[in-house]
C-alpha cells in the first residue's frame, strides 16, 4: 500500500498561508488543519487572522476556535491530538494528500512533523521559586534572566513576551543545568504517512507592507472591541492568559490601560509583526527540507507547483 503524504503549508505571518491552504484543500477535497497555536482559542478571530465563517464553510477545519481563552493547551497536546486526527483520517478515508496542515507557529507544525523533543520534567520547588520571582520582579526580569542563560533559546522565540514560555525555559535551565535549546534536538519521530513541506516566500519589502496593511484590516474589523472583551475582568498583567500573550494583544493591553496612543499602538502591532515575520524566517531557513514556492505568482501557476511538488517527491 502506497505511504499517504500530510502537505504542510509554511510561511511567516501574513505570506497569505490561510488562502492557499484553502484553495489546495478545495482542489483535493480534503480538510485543512490548523497549526497556529493562537487559532485554536474561541473570542479572537480578529487578532489571530483566523480562518473566517465562509472560508470555514468552504473547507473544513480543524483547531480553529476550539478553546477558550482561559484553557492552558501546548505544542505537545497539541502534537497528541493533531497526530491522533491525522491517523483517523487515514483510517476513514482513502484521499492522498491526507489533509493540508498549516500555520505559522512553528513548534506545532514540527511536532507533527518531526516529533517533541523529551524534556525533562521540573521539580515542583524549582518551579514555584521561578513563578514566585517573576510575579516579584515582572517581565522584564524575565526575558534578561532567560537571555543570560539561553541565548540561544530566546531569540528564537515566537513571542519573547510569554511568560509561560520563559518561566518554562528558566526552570528547566535551573533544574539541568543546562540550556533548555540543548533539549530540543529535534530526533525524528517516524509517522506513518509522508511530509511535503511547502514554503510561502514573498520578497521582505511586499510582506512588510502585507503586515502593515493587514494590521488595518485589523483595526477597522474590530480588534479593539475584541482585545476589550478578552481582557475583561483582569487588573493585572501577571493574571494574563497564555492564550493573550501575543502579538497584537501584548500591545492592546498597553492600549486598554492607558499607557499608549492608538497611533501608536497599530504602530507598535505593525513593527512586532514584522519582528514576529522576521523570526519565523529565520527559524523556517534553517529547515532544508522546506520547497519554498513564490506567493506573488499568479494562482493558478502557484497551485499547479505546489502539486507538482507534492507528486514529484513521491
Amino acid at each position: 500500500m502506497p505511504v499517504r503524504t500530510l502537505p504542510v503549508i509554511v510561511g511567516p505571518t501574513g505570506s497569505g498561508k490561510t488562502e492557499v491552504s484553502k484553495l489546495l484543500a478545495q482542489q483535493h477535497h480534503i480538510p485543512v488543519i490548523n497549526a497556529d497555536s493562537r487559532q485554536i482559542y474561541r473570542d479572537i478571530p480578529i487578532g489571530t487572522a483566523a480562518p473566517t465563517e465562509a472560508e470555514q464553510q468552504q473547507v473544513k477545519h480543524y483547531f480553529v476556535g476550539t478553546h477558550s481563552l482561559k484553557e492552558s493547551y501546548n505544542a505537545g497536546q497539541y502534537e497528541r491530538d493533531a497526530v491522533s486526527l491525522i491517523e483517523r483520517l487515514m483510517a476513514e478515508t482513502d484521499s492522498d494528500p491526507i489533509a493540508i496542515l498549516s500555520g505559522g507557529s512553528m513548534m506545532y507544525a514540527d511536532a507533527v512533523c518531526y516529533g517533541l523533543d523529551d524534556i525533562p520534567s521540573v521539580p515542583s520547588p524549582i518551579r514555584q521559586a521561578v513563578q514566585e520571582e517573576y510575579a516579584a520582579k515582572g517581565l522584564a526580569w524575565l526575558q534578561e534572566a532567560v537571555r543570560s542563560v539561553d541565548n540561544t533559546y530566546f531569540i528564537t522565540m515566537s513571542d519573547q513576551k510569554n511568560p509561560q514560555r520563559l518561566m518554562h525555559a528558566l526552570e528547566i535551565y535551573r533544574a539541568t543545568e543546562r540550556p533548555y535549546s540543548t533539549f530540543r534536538q529535534r530526533k525524528l519521530t517516524v509517522r506513518p504517512w509522508r511530509t511535503v513541506k511547502i514554503g510561502l516566500s514573498l520578497p521582505r519589502d511586499i510582506l512588510y507592507q502585507r503586515i502593515n496593511e493587514r494590521v488595518i484590516r485589523m483595526m477597522d474589523a474590530g480588534l479593539e472591541a475584541e482585545a476589550r472583551k478578552a481582557f475583561e475582568g483582569i487588573k493585572d498583567e501577571r493574571d494574563i492568559p497564555n492564550s493573550l500573550c501575543t502579538v497584537g494583544y501584548n500591545e492592546m493591553w498597553r492600549y486598554i490601560r492607558g499607557e499608549w496612543s492608538l497611533e501608536q499602538t497599530i504602530a507598535m502591532i505593525q513593527q512586532n509583526s514584522r519582528r514576529y515575520a522576521k523570526r519565523q524566517l529565520t527559524w523556517f531557513r534553517r529547515q532544508t527540507d522546506i520547497h519554498w514556492v513564490e506567493r506573488l505568482q499568479p494562482e493558478e501557476q502557484l497551485l499547479k507547483q505546489i502539486n507538482n511538488l507534492i507528486s514529484s517527491t513521491l
